[in-house]
């Protein structure tokens, strides 16, 4: 049974105490074997009941150590073992009673007890307002399942049997062998199926973990609104934000503005205005300013787009990311621009689509798409397909040594481009260098430009520096001094210049 079913049963259990008539014929009392002494006080105005009081009054059957009905102001009282039934299955304790038949607001005090098959309520006093159908206790009350381990606590409760609406106020605490919570208060509609919390609110369960500081509980459906600092905590799994609606039946979870995600094993989270988490269907989304970010003990790596994707294995372990248009990328060694991306976990490699740009150090990539192969976020390799080229500026952008082809592979060390092997059309021209020296001083002076083509290459680097190219045919190749490069010849094909789009920061992830 649902946590929440005990306020349903608790409604049945208060609102059939006491029913206000104003009939004449339910006015009086109509006494029952066992009432031993009857008495009439015409001081007090009082029908005395003594030794032992047994009476039907209003529909109620009472039981009582003594009774006195003022028949005047239809005021019942009862003293000692008292005891009110209704239909065999309702049946009310406590240790004495006052009961306006005038008015129908009744009191309670002492022990007082209301038990039916299911539920017991314990508190110490209560009072019932037939005409507004209200009924509070206010010095704390106690509703125990007698078929199982459920407890509900609060320090005041509100109930309105008619209406099928109540509060709990101050100290709420619930319990069964599967879930706790706690709150300050709680609303309860029945109609509606709802349960409203208001207030700081814990509640934990086999599966999770919840908080939040104002939400509702749909006890039909299981579903549940979480408001105002939410969060979820389901193992090495949490989420927060502005409002998250959960539905553990169905395994699906969404978060409204300010959501984070995170997944301490994969040590990979993700932000955004909107995020969708359906273990059913192993998938989760995130969109609006959406960013993923990958925690590693080197460096973090920031990845936004307009759609973040992740698809899961059967465990909920995820397999790949894919993101969607205006990609954005930021580390400390790799920063990059692209229209799509996917990483694939098992496989640690970033694989980047529609004019990407890397850039690393002082190096450019560019192509039809690039393949990333890190770990820890040290890269050691990118795969640049189709119009591939590699520009390294030097000289603080005097002078740019450039490595053209169909495909080029980069090797890295460090985080820095130290081999490239450019594959059909095979490009570079680079500007090398030799060292003057003298005593106090080295001096490094440009001796011109190189420019190669051949089918394939490899080009050995340095910092940025060609040291060394292995070419395996025959190559074109010309040397120009720097009085006498031609300008039309600086450039290998598809030469671009994108530092400008170079992300600086994560801020500039948004921009």
């Amino acid at each position: 049974m649902s946590q929440l079913n005990i306020f349903r049963k608790f409604a049945l259990l208060t609102g059939a105490f006491f029913l206000y008539t104003s009939t004449f014929g339910q006015s009086m009392l109509e006494l029952l074997p066992g009432s031993k002494e009857l008495v009439y006080d015409e001081k007090e105005g009082a029908h005395k009941l003594l030794g032992g009081a047994n009476f039907i009054y209003q529909r109620n059957t009472m039981y009582s150590d003594s009774a006195y009905f003022y028949d005047k102001t239809k005021i019942l009282k009862a003293y000692g073992n008292v005891h009110i039934q209704k239909d065999g299955t309702v049946n009310l304790f406590c240790d004495s009673l006052q009961y306006d038949g005038n008015t129908g607001k009744s009191k309670m005090w002492g022990h007082v007890r209301a038990i039916d098959t299911d539920y017991k309520l314990t508190t110490d006093s209560m009072d019932y307002d037939t005409r507004a159908e209200q009924g509070v206790y206010r010095r704390g009350g106690k509703i125990e399942n007698l078929l199982n381990a459920e407890v509900l606590t609060s320090r005041v409760g509100y109930f309105y049997p008619k209406a099928k609406n109540f509060f709990f106020r101050g100290d709420v605490k619930y319990k069964s062998p599967t879930v706790t919570m706690t709150t300050d208060t709680l609303q309860y509609k029945y109609s509606e199926k709802r349960c409203y919390f208001f207030g700081p609110t814990n509640v934990t369960s086999e599966d999770a973990i919840i908080y939040c500081e104002k939400g509702w509980y749909n006890t039909e459906t299981e579903e549940g609104k979480l408001m105002e600092n939410a969060t979820i905590n389901q193992g090495s799994k949490f989420i927060e934000g502005d409002t998250i609606l959960y539905d553990p039946a169905s395994k699906i979870s969404q978060g409204y503005c300010n959501v984070y995600y995170i997944d301490t094993t994969d040590k990979i989270g993700f932000k955004g205005d909107y995020a969708l988490l359906n273990d059913s269907m192993n998938y989760s989304l995130v969109t609006g300013n959406a960013m993923a970010i990958k925690y590693q003990p080197k460096d973090t790596i920031y990845m936004r787009a307009d759609v973040l994707f992740n698809e899961n294995d059967s465990l909920g372990d995820r397999i790949l990311t894919k993101g969607y248009h205006n990609v954005k990328i930021f580390g400390n060694n790799l920063q990059s621009v692209a229209d799509s991306m996917v990483f694939v976990k098992e496989n640690e490699y970033l694989e980047l689509f529609k004019d990407p740009i890397v850039w690393s150090k002082n190096g450019e990539l560019k192509g039809d798409s690039l393949r990333i192969y890190m770990n820890d976020s040290t890269i050691h390799r990118i795969e640049v397909h189709r119009r591939a080229t590699v520009v390294m500026e030097v000289d603080s952008g005097l002078y740019y040594n450039q490595i053209g082809g169909n495909d080029i592979t980069a090797y890295f060390k460090d985080n820095e481009i130290y081999q490239a092997i450019a594959v059909g059309n095979a490009q570079t021209i680079f500007y090398p260098t030799d060292e003057e020296k003298t005593d106090t001083l080295v001096t490094i002076k440009r001796l011109g430009m190189n420019r190669l083509y051949s089918s394939e290459l490899k080009v050995y680097l340095d910092s940025g520096e060609v040291t060394g190219v292995t070419y395996f045919q025959q190559p074109d190749g010309v040397f120009y001094p720097m009085d006498k490069i031609k300008l039309e010849e600086s450039k290998i094909a598809n030469f671009a210049l994108k530092f400008a789009l170079r992300p600086k920061s994560v801020d500039d992830l948004y921009e």
